[in-house]
């Protein structure tokens, strides 16, 4: 725990996680958006990028997620009341999509028959193979929750800038 004066900052591990997934997500998201737009000789390259980038999400995520576990103790106090309640809940579920997105992603296009092959380095082992009957589930699942973490990630900001703006306290400062 970091007290700089009376505020409290997330431990630097969590910090440091939280903007790598930002600056991830910042790219593989709109990267993903714009894949069905892409001319055919670079789109594999697309794909390639944005699975990679969205692998390291996904592994990121669950160290984010141990990480926070771990250091329950020395995190900010959360706030109270009805604020607390959806800054808690906004958390949870930013968490769940940022796993079930990259994971979902990583499902179907294994599904699809197209197994991960890391920055074209690394072979990653396909935990379901090919299986064409499922494939569009995961598909569904990667396109809903891609929407739903864009909308969990405009109330994360707009709490942020309303935190920072109107309130002027120190809830941004903490993950800074």
């Amino acid at each position: 725990m970091t007290r700089t004066g009376r505020e409290v900052r997330y431990p630097a591990a969590m910090r440091v996680v939280h903007w790598l997934v930002a600056a991830l997500v910042a790219v593989v998201w709109p990267l993903g958006m714009v894949i069905k737009f892409t001319r055919e000789d670079v789109k594999l390259d697309f794909y390639l990028l944005h699975e990679s980038l969205g692998f390291i999400v996904l592994w990121l995520m669950l160290v984010r997620i141990g990480t926070r576990l771990t250091a329950s103790s020395s995190l900010p106090s959360p706030a109270a009341g009805v604020e607390g309640w959806a800054s808690r809940l906004v958390h949870g579920l930013l968490y769940c999509a940022l796993v079930v997105m990259p994971l979902s992603g990583f499902l179907a296009t294994n599904a699809h028959g197209f197994p991960l092959r890391w920055f074209n380095i690394v072979p990653i082992w396909s935990p379901i193979g090919k299986a064409p009957a499922i494939a569009p589930w995961f598909s569904a699942i990667h396109s809903v929750s891609a929407w739903i973490l864009f909308g969990l990630i405009a109330l994360h900001l707009g709490a942020v800038l309303f935190h920072h703006i109107i309130r002027r306290d120190e809830t941004l400062t903490r993950i800074l």
